[in-house]
């Protein structure tokens, strides 16, 4: 479990897409205090690490990964929002997040407004349901509150510090993203449905 407050930033270093796709990425963590088998969501993915070095850790991501989520754009530079697994004790600052990717949504607009940026997205249409205004979502990783929804489009409000600390400072009209809606989103739809049905 993630919380969707980004640690660090790390940079794809190199890929490997024999069999199933293979990345290095390069970190600020002390990866002698991370372990084999660890999880590490990835731009919100949650993957596994397989190999370590100083400054470094691999990760083996399956082709079924790949195809639900934005992975298959990552390119050796590519800059990537990190964060440790959650562990009992550790403050949760945004909300619960499993690393689970639901989706991928479409960056349609970027507006700067003073010192924030305000980013329009489009949903798929069978997750656009589970956006709600003021409620949560993760985007590559990040926990973000929703401003406004309008069928399968959201916007979402970027201030300084979030643009500074993840890579949602780069963000441009056209990116996919990986998208993870709330998980008491979901469990709510569900009663409802149950109650109607």
């Amino acid at each position: 479990m993630f919380t969707g407050i980004i640690t660090d930033i790390g940079t794809v270093t190199a890929l490997d897409k024999a069999g199933d796709l293979r990345a290095r990425i390069a970190t600020g963590y002390d990866t002698d205090r991370i372990e084999i088998g660890a999880s590490i969501a990835s731009d919100g993915v949650c993957l596994t690490v397989v190999a370590l070095g100083p400054g470094w850790y691999e990760v083996q991501i399956s082709a079924e990964t790949v195809s639900k989520t934005n992975l298959d754009t990552w390119a050796v530079g590519r800059r990537v929002n990190l964060e440790r697994a959650l562990r009992v004790g550790d403050e949760l600052g945004g909300h619960i997040v499993s690393g689970h990717v639901d989706g991928v949504a479409e960056v349609i607009a970027v507006t700067d407004e003073g010192d924030s940026t305000r980013v329009r997205l489009r949903a798929p249409h069978a997750l656009a349901r589970f956006i709600a205004p003021k409620g949560s979502v993760a985007l590559n990783g990040t926990s973000l509150t929703v401003n406004e929804v309008d069928g399968c489009v959201f916007g979402i409000n970027f201030i300084p510090h979030t643009k500074a600390v993840t890579t949602w400072g780069d963000v441009k009209v056209g990116d996919r993203v990986n998208l993870e809606i709330d998980t008491l989103a979901r469990y709510v739809a569900r009663l409802a449905e149950a109650g109607a049905g």
